[in-house]
């Protein structure tokens, strides 16, 4: 609050008059009382409405003699007829074309999207695979395959190899076709084992989301890899190659899935290939039966139409 003659900030209180504050400048002498709406307020409201934000000074003036009545003045009626109408008045301003068409408008539009994205992905979760190029190949349908063995969308998948080696051939190319994010590691033995030791222990950093992760690599020291993983609470799945048959181990069950390279499909258990076999032959029965049936009842129509009389005679002693 100023003077009003001098605009001094020197000032001090001097009474009361017609119930309000009375205010005597120390600079100039002025009396004057306090204002029913602050300048300061008045120049905040328009230095903030960005050409589409229309505050009335109605009912800004009012704000201020809400806040300056006594509390036995201010009534639960008085305050909730401003708030309606406050709230009323700010719902159209939103509301208008000009605030609706407005790059802040869209801004916020475009910030409430991803945070609703980032909420939707951490109460539903993703699958992730690491793979050691160097030590196991995957094509597309046994990663497909991989990918539904998880519960979780397998949403990331990340590769680790020295790319300049020769024995890798075209797979960057191929892979980074097939959405993976490629990571470069030096020459030496076992360097991306390392690098994935290194990069897997702390991708809750990177990935907060991840519940599921694929561990694909038949080298024995990603064990701790996948141990380490299990004691941050995710699924891990270690995929290992031998021969032609994958051996997707879940660790935290234990439960052991296989899958066929050369075949490209899932290798069933041995309680399944019992099952099976057991579905096979009971249908081979019903299917002999059914001919059985149909047989019968060509012959019985047969012997109808024809007017055949079948005798059996005893066999004679």
């Amino acid at each position: 609050m100023k003077c009003p003659r001098c605009e001094s900030i020197l000032y001090r209180k001097n009474g009361r008059r017609n119930d309000k504050q009375n205010y005597l400048c120390k600079n100039c002498g002025k009396q004057f009382l306090e204002p029913a709406f602050p300048r300061s307020l008045e120049t905040d409201l328009l230095a903030n409405g960005n050409g589409h934000t229309k505050v009335f000074m109605a009912e800004a003036t009012e704000v201020s003699l809400v806040k300056n009545l006594p509390e036995e003045k201010a009534t639960e009626k008085s305050l909730g007829s401003f708030s309606l109408t406050l709230a009323e008045e700010l719902l159209q301003t939103i509301l208008s074309p000009d605030s609706l068409e407005s790059a802040a408008f869209s801004q916020l539009l475009l910030k409430i999207q991803q945070k609703n994205e980032i909420k939707h992905q951490l109460e539903t979760g993703i699958s992730l695979l690491l793979l050691d190029t160097e030590n196991l190949k995957l094509d597309v349908d046994s990663e497909l395959f991989l990918a539904s063995v998880c519960k979780y969308p397998l949403q990331v998948k990340i590769a680790f190899a020295n790319w300049r080696n020769p024995s890798i051939g075209k797979q960057d190319i191929e892979l980074y076709n097939r959405g993976y994010q490629l990571v470069h590691v030096p020459e030496g033995k076992d360097s991306a084992d390392a690098k994935m030791i290194a990069f897997g222990a702390c991708i809750l950093r990177s990935y907060p989301t991840v519940k599921e992760i694929l561990v694909c690599s038949s080298d024995g020291i990603l064990t701790h890899l996948c141990n380490e993983l299990q004691n941050q609470g995710l699924i891990v799945y270690w995929v290992r190659r031998q021969g032609q048959t994958l051996h997707i181990e879940n660790r935290n069950t234990g439960k052991l899935t296989h899958y066929s390279l050369a075949m490209a499909t899932e290798v069933p258990s041995f309680e399944k290939v019992v099952e099976q076999i057991q579905d096979l032959i009971k249908n081979e029965q019903d299917s002999i039966n059914a001919r059985l049936h149909s047989l019968a009842a060509i012959a019985s129509l047969f012997k109808e139409r024809s007017n055949i009389n079948i005798k059996h005679n005893p066999k004679q002693a």
